[in-house]
């Protein structure tokens, strides 16, 4: 249990903080990904690389939701500089922040029980679902996230970011949109359906330590930044003077959060591994591949389309397209159903594809914004090898004859941990420690020290379960 729980706050804490680096609903699949690799090499070491796949898609989809939530005004409400010393703004910024941090990672949990649990969800069911689900958010933004009309400063009763209540001096204020409720009416409905009408014990139960891990972690990492802002003659006396130049508050918040939320995930998987499915490698296949050739294309279409648009929508400015990121369950609705029919399209979710994004990211910052490296090495170096070796990866997984021994998923972690560290090393600019500190050398040197944590609980021996699976 402790293993687990180390190695899934590491993973956490790892991801968040390079999630900041790169966005929101993408960004956040990093640590979606790690977290759900921890989950799957660590409770199930035995699984078979399709199975365990397929769980680690269904997570990494799932923690992309909260991406569409503001959150730095929020923050703002508990840091700013004309609001530090109002307590009221600091414990309604903190409640606002629990709130958003519980509706973020409770879909984490939920699309992770999903992937996790004896009840397969087929893939029209999941289509289905979500775009139901999507109804069910705009109706939950309507309940809980309006009225909104701030050219007539109508903001919602419950609103968490800037408003005329904390800054009535302000005449330009530009309250953020938010959906919080959306995401929370749709988790609801969704952790209903699989408990009510598809009998799974395991969604709702690790949505609870999802909505537990977000509720705690947002807040508590905010706390750190905040009493840096509310407190700065303490960062004057003995070695903070030194170092606090070197130290990002920011990613401190961000990595904290991340160890805590990836920490109750873990604990939570822990606590109910009773109910985690256990398949055998010779039922691997059935478990993600519809048989139907209409279906298999389907998939593979339906992969490539969601890779697209998502890529589209990063990377460019259409207008419409940019509404499949911002509407994030919409995101979400391809994938989910690809991934539950087809066990390719699961692992290349798993891995290129929500790396995709992360490496174009990093190309587009050190090739074409800061022209830290050429364009062809750029992109070598950044996205070529990176997606490659991930895709390879994937097809080895599945190609390679099941064992039963769960090198694949072991493999896949400390592959991903790796090449997301090096990435973001390289976004950082090469803070190498032995050169003149920068306030991205302390956080690189915590992003090794999980990722070291990460590869030594998966590489170390693992025995078989009592409750193992069959050969």
């Amino acid at each position: 249990m402790w293993r687990l729980v180390l190695a899934g706050a590491a993973a956490g804490g790892m991801g968040w903080g390079i999630r900041g680096q790169y966005g929101h609903e993408t960004g956040a699949m990093i640590a979606g990904v790690l977290v759900s690799l921890v989950v799957v090499a660590l409770l199930r070491p035995h699984a078979p690389a399709a199975w365990a796949l397929r769980a680690v898609a269904f997570g990494a989809i799932g923690v992309g939701f909260g991406g569409a939530m503001t959150y730095g005004q929020t923050i703002g409400l508990t840091q700013d500089a004309a609001l530090v010393g109002n307590w009221p703004a600091l414990r309604w910024g903190l409640i606002g922040l629990s709130i958003k941090g519980a509706a973020w990672i409770g879909w984490f949990g939920a699309c992770l029980g999903m992937g996790l649990g004896s009840i397969r969800y087929r893939a029209r069911e999941l289509f289905l679902l979500m775009l139901a689900l999507v109804g069910v958010s705009l109706l939950g933004i309507w309940l809980l996230n309006a009225p909104y009309d701030p050219a007539s400063r109508v903001l919602p009763r419950l609103y968490f970011s800037a408003s005329w209540a904390w800054r009535p001096d302000v005449v330009d204020l530009q309250p953020r949109r938010e959906v919080w409720g959306g995401l929370l009416l749709s988790l609801a409905v969704a952790s209903a359906y699989a408990s009510r009408v598809r009998g799974d014990s395991l969604t709702p139960r690790l949505v609870g330590w999802g909505l537990l891990g977000g509720a705690i972690g947002f807040p508590l990492g905010q706390c750190l930044q905040a009493f840096h802002a509310w407190n700065p003659d303490v960062f004057t006396r003995g070695i903070w003077p030194s170092l606090d130049p070197h130290i990002n508050w920011w990613n401190a918040m961000e990595t904290t959060f991340g160890a805590v939320m990836g920490a109750a995930i873990a604990f939570g998987a822990w606590r109910n591994r009773h109910l985690v499915a256990t398949p055998d490698a010779s039922g691997a296949s059935e478990a993600t591949d519809d048989a139907a050739p209409s279906w298999w294309w389907a998939a593979k279409v339906g992969l490539a389309i969601h890779l697209v648009v998502l890529l589209i929508a990063e990377f460019t400015d259409v207008p419409i397209l940019g509404r499949y990121i911002d509407i994030t369950l919409l995101m979400g609705v391809l994938p989910l159903a690809v991934a539950a029919q087809d066990r390719w399209a699961a692992a290349l979710m798993a891995l290129p594809v929500t790396m995709a994004p992360i490496a174009g990211k990093t190309v587009k910052r050190l090739v074409y914004e800061q022209h830290a490296a050429t364009t062809s090495l750029g992109w070598l170096a950044y996205a070529v090898i990176p997606l490659a070796a991930a895709a390879a990866l994937a097809w080895w997984a599945l190609r390679r004859v099941e064992r039963g021994d769960g090198l694949p998923t072991r493999v896949a972690l400390v592959f991903t941990a790796w090449t997301c560290f090096l990435l973001n090393f390289a976004f950082f600019r090469y803070p190498w420690p032995w050169v003149p500190w920068t306030n991205r050398t302390l956080h690189a040197l915590v992003f090794l020290a999980c990722a070291i944590v990460v590869t030594a609980a998966v590489t170390a021996p693992l025995r078989r379960p009592s409750d193992g699976f069959r050969r």
